[in-house]
C-alpha cells in the first residue's frame, strides 16, 4: 500500500496495565508494515501516554485508535469517563512530579492535540488525540 494511501486502525482494550504494552509494540507493528519507521519512536510514545491515562485513571475499557490521512499520523485513545483531560498548566510544574507528565508530553511532542467528549447508545466517554505530520 503506498504511503499515500489512508487507513485507520482500531484496537479495543480492557482495562488493563498490560494493556499499553500490546497498543506499544501494535503501533510499532502497524506503522513498520505501512513503510512509516521514522514515526515510530514518537507514535509509540504518544500512544503509550494516552491509552496509560485511559487505563489508569478509568475503570472501563478503552481503544485505541490510528489514523493516516494526507501525510498526518492521528492517535487517539477512547475511554468511557467523560470528564475532560488535565494537562498540567506549565511544564515546570512537573520537575518533581511523580505522576502527570503524560499530557505534557503529548503537548510537547505532537503537532497537534486536543479532545472531545462522546456519546453513543447512552454511554458517555471521551476521545483524546494527537497528530504528527510525517515531514
Amino acid at each position: 500500500m503506498p504511503e499515500n494511501e489512508p487507513w485507520e486502525y482500531s484496537l479495543y482494550i480492557p482495562n488493563d496495565p498490560r494493556a499499553v504494552t500490546i497498543c506499544r509494540r501494535t503501533v510499532r507493528l502497524i506503522l513498520t508494515m505501512h513503510g512509516l519507521i521514522r514515526l515510530v519512536d514518537s507514535s509509540e510514545l504518544l500512544a503509550t501516554e494516552l491509552v496509560s491515562n485511559a487505563v489508569r485513571h478509568t475503570k472501563g475499557p478503552a481503544a485505541l485508535r490510528l489514523r493516516w490521512r494526507s501525510g498526518v499520523l492521528r492517535i487517539g485513545a477512547w475511554d468511557a469517563d467523560p470528564e475532560p483531560p488535565e494537562p498540567p498548566s506549565k511544564l515546570s510544574d512537573l520537575v518533581y512530579a511523580e505522576d502527570g507528565r503524560g499530557l505534557a508530553l503529548v503537548r510537547a511532542c505532537a503537532d497537534l492535540w486536543g479532545w472531545q467528549p462522546l456519546a453513543r447508545n447512552g454511554n458517555r466517554g471521551k476521545y483524546v488525540w494527537c497528530e504528527i505530520a510525517a515531514a
